[in-house]
């Protein structure tokens, strides 16, 4: 209990009092995990009583005891004056000789006569516990060399805990200043400045989804990513399949990685220094997969044994390419969201969009905007504002709290302002890259991130709204409630309420998001103009094959969608682009024909059999392929949409055979869209061919009433209630629930209207599948006698 230094082997979650939660934790690691394959550098922690001894010199204990009694941390001017003092104070006090010497005595151990480099951080006793989150509150210092620097950089972190932000922290989280301790932990660097680095975490941070690992990864030293100073690369690797040993990566995002931190050349003033990266390293991954899973496979370990979701710093050491854990603490948001969840959605078309970005939670926020330059700058930031910055750190956070939303050019969605923004329950856009430009100072704007992964800064003061939902109050209704998902950024979020998996799935949204080229232009990427060329490059970056990207962006948006739901059924339709909309990607006004009337084209089981299309819907065989046999992820079925004919039908279902998707194989249940009047009336003869229906009332209503959806003119006829379109509908749910096979209905109907949903639930159908914002209102719809 009087030991001034501990070594990290030495310590464990049992001395969280004596050297703080992250020091505790790396002891923790070393001790019980080295074994089952994470590695930690090794070190030493000074200790709680080393700190408060070092307190009691000169009377420093009471002297700054008095000094923060009364204090207004909302001032923000005199919350500046108080802690300056107060550190200067620190910084002016020595260490003890005993202090120092048991110091310096742990340093040479770890050397070992070498000429070592450490990093030196904080560890306050109350940090990291579940109440609050004290992360990045103290300074670190990385790169140390020598036992006078070692020492210095001690000194700074002791008087860091009077930081302007740690002090009003501690306020706002009712924490008593003279209950909290300091620990300084000095420990092996890793040459990740050689490497690579970041932050994972084991749930997804934006929903709460608790089946992955979220990476982020950037070139050198981790505090450019911790800070928010590069957009980083970001993977999602899902848990189960990982355990299963199969393919376990369900995303990759590629980041601009635009600097990186490095060691300082010998003999500068400074111990790091930040540097460019070179253009052909941005446009690259900076892990490979096996880095990624290894990773991983090191988060899983972490998290079983602490038994909560964990947040955790990693470091790749470029010289050796093992991967190191260099802290992990527990995840304090998400973990501790409860079984209430927030909509929040637009109530008028949205305006001139101002900048772009990474999109943290799904909140919408609105106010006046403060362009903020500097930290000397945060007092004009009033409540309702929104902040504006290149980038934030922790210095800003006694103003951050005011703010409606934030908004920043640089930075991920592990990067400072993102942490802040989801503990205080705001919108925030990161990564805009010229939002300090393109946003006025007081102009008014509405910041939106309840779009998907894309979150929009628009112009004005736009209406929106927020709905509460309380999901254990939902009552059992006697059909099953599935989804419309297309955008697979928003899965995660949408896994959330309750559902019975995916009716529609759609590719529509990955093909143009997330490819954007037309397939025919990839698979003969060699025969095209160099002018073309180099637009797919650019939209492919990250990727060497232009096939290969295809098959797997395609797959990694299936996936993402699959793994959200599991092990619920995801009903995943195959392409039903048109003839303009396949026209309006990179590429595609080569290959697609001008129709007059592209609804009624080209599209749907004809395409795929076409000999000028069938390369293109094999690539799309191969990625469903890979996501249920190489990805495990078996809960994904297929949905043919637009079959005019049996002879279609049987083709389609011959040719997915071909491919390697046998109807019945490994479980695989291939579903017909029932969206044609020829599909209800020989109804009996399709499911010959299919394992269920899922009726799209959208084409059935316009294909038996003549109507043309898109037509302003003769829009107001259009209503999936019409006599005709029942009857249709009711032959079909009849067809299936004689031969004993799936029927469900995954059009716009039911959501827009509850009595067709009510009388649908009268008909038999199994299932309806919703969009998202309008499950539980009709839900709580259906529930009613």
């Amino acid at each position: 209990m009087n030991a001034y230094v501990i070594p990290f082997e030495r310590l464990g979650m049992h001395d969280v009092e004596t050297v703080g939660g992250k020091n505790a934790s790396l002891g923790e690691m070393i001790g019980s995990l080295a074994k089952l394959g994470v590695q930690v550098p090794g070190g030493f922690a000074t200790t709680a009583h080393a700190y408060r001894e070092f307190l009691k010199q000169g009377g420093l204990d009471s002297r700054i005891r008095a000094e923060l009694e009364g204090l207004d941390v909302d001032d923000v001017t005199k919350l500046a004056a108080t802690g300056a003092r107060i550190r200067g104070w620190v910084l002016a006090t020595p260490f003890s000789p005993e202090i120092e010497q048991a110091v310096i005595g742990e340093l040479r151990k770890m050397s070992n006569g070498r000429d070592i480099a450490v990093a030196v951080r904080s560890s306050a006793t109350a940090e990291d516990l579940p109440e609050a989150s004290f992360a990045g509150q103290q300074e670190t210092f990385l790169n140390v060399r020598g036992e006078a620097a070692v020492l210095k950089a001690m000194h700074e972190v002791f008087a860091s805990l009077f930081n302007d932000r740690a002090i009003s922290y501690r306020v706002h989280q009712n924490f008593d200043h003279n209950a909290v301790a300091l620990s300084a932990g000095v420990q092996h660097m890793v040459r990740s400045d050689l490497g690579a680095s970041g932050v994972m975490f084991t749930l997804d941070t934006d929903s709460g989804f608790r089946d992955v690992v979220f990476i982020t990864a950037s070139y050198g030293l981790g505090e450019t990513v911790v800070q928010g100073a590069v957009n980083p690369d970001e993977f999602y690797v899902y848990k189960p399949t990982l355990r299963a040993g199969k393919h376990a990566i369900l995303r990759r995002n590629l980041g601009g990685k635009a600097i990186k931190m490095i060691y300082a050349p010998a003999g500068s003033a400074e111990r790091v220094t930040t540097v460019d990266v070179p253009q052909a390293d941005r446009g690259r991954f900076c892990l490979d997969d096996a880095d990624i899973v290894a990773l991983s496979r090191q988060a899983l370990i972490i998290e079983e044994h602490y038994q909560k979701p964990m947040d955790i710093e990693w470091g790749k050491d470029g010289a050796t390419g093992e991967i190191y854990i260099l802290q992990a603490r527990p995840e304090t948001v998400q973990s501790r969201a409860g079984r209430t969840i927030q909509r929040f959605s637009l109530k008028q078309s949205p305006s001139k969009v101002l900048a772009t970005g990474r999109s943290i939670g799904q909140r919408i926020g609105s106010g006046p905007a403060r362009v903020i330059r500097n930290v000397k700058e945060m007092a004009r930031v009033q409540a309702g504002d929104v902040l504006v910055a290149d980038m934030t750190d922790p210095d800003w956070e006694p103003v951050m709290k005011r703010a409606a939303a934030i908004v920043t050019n640089r930075g991920g969605r592990t990067c400072h302002a993102a942490i802040i923004a989801r503990e205080l329950g705001i919108a925030a856009v990161v990564g805009c890259g010229d939002a300090t430009h393109t946003i006025k100072e007081g102009q008014e704007v509405t910041v939106s991130c309840a779009e998907g992964d894309t979150g929009y800064v628009y112009e004005g003061l736009l209406e929106y709204e927020r709905k509460q939902i309380e999901l254990d109050s939902l009552p059992k209704i006697p059909v099953k409630i599935m989804m419309n998902v297309g955008n697979p950024d928003r899965a995660f979020d949408f896994a959330g309420i309750p559902h019975r998996g995916v009716g529609l799935a759609r590719l529509e949204f990955i093909i143009n998001r997330m490819i954007g080229v037309h397939p025919r232009a990839l698979l003969e990427f060699d025969r095209l103009d160099g002018e073309l060329q180099e637009q797919i490059r650019a939209q492919m970056a990250g990727y060497s094959d232009p096939v290969g990207f295809y098959v797997e962006k395609l797959s990694e948006g299936i996936a993402q969608i699959a793994a959200a739901f599991a092990p619920e059924p995801v009903i995943v339709r195959l392409s039903d682009f048109k003839s303009n909309e396949y026209a309006n990607l990179i590429g595609g006004k080569r290959y697609e024909p001008e129709e007059e009337n592209p609804m009624l084209g080209f599209r749907g089981a004809c395409r795929y059999v076409d000999e000028t299309f069938r390369p293109c819907f094999e690539l799309e065989c191969r990625a469903l392929k890979r996501v249920r046999e190489t990805m495990g992820l078996t809960n994904v079925q297929i949905m043919v949409p637009f079959v005019r004919t049996l002879k279609e039908a049987s083709q389609v279902v011959d040719l997915l055979a071909q491919n390697g998707l046998r109807r019945g194989e490994h479980g695989l249940k291939i579903i017909m869209m029932c969206e044609l009047p020829t599909n209800a009336l020989l109804a009996d003869e399709y499911l010959e061919y299919f394992d269920g229906m899922s009726i799209g009332s959208n084409d059935m209503t316009q294909l038996t009433l003549g109507l043309d959806r898109d037509s302003s003119i003769v829009a107001k006829l259009f209503d999936e209630r019409d006599e005709a379109v029942k009857r249709l509908l009711s032959m079909a749910i009849s067809a299936c629930k004689r031969k004993g096979k799936y029927v469900g209905i995954c059009g716009q109907g039911p959501s827009d209207h509850p009595d067709l949903a009510r009388w649908l639930l009268d008909q038999g159908i199994e299932s309806m599948s919703l969009n998202p914002d309008t499950v539980v209102e009709t839900w709580l719809f259906l529930s009613q006698p």
